[in-house]
């Protein structure tokens, strides 16, 4: 596997290459998408990409952690975590290529 990291300008020069965008619209219409998911997750909407997959904020509550280093019990305090569930569209996608 190449384990290679896809950027914003990556996703932007597709864009260019695919649609026909000149390199600023498609970065901006990149910063658009990215935006419109970014607020719309920050409201507590989910945001379901058809054959991708969905991303959504749980809150969790305070607990009692321990560090593992010296077993001293901490209180880890709530916050809200993203989460992602990749559709069985991708992930049958995943599972299938190499």
């Amino acid at each position: 596997m190449d384990n290679r990291t896809i950027t914003r300008a990556d996703l932007a020069d597709a864009v260019c290459r695919e649609v026909g965008l000149s390199r600023n619209d498609s970065a901006d219409l990149i910063e658009s998408v990215i935006d419109e998911i970014s607020n719309a997750l920050v409201d507590g909407d989910t945001v379901k990409i058809s054959s991708f997959g969905s991303f959504s904020v749980r809150e969790k509550s305070e607990r009692i952690g321990r560090n593992p280093k010296t077993g001293v019990e901490v209180p880890i305090l709530p916050r809200k975590v993203l989460v992602f569930r990749a559709s069985h569209v991708l992930k049958d996608r995943i599972n299938s290529e190499g």
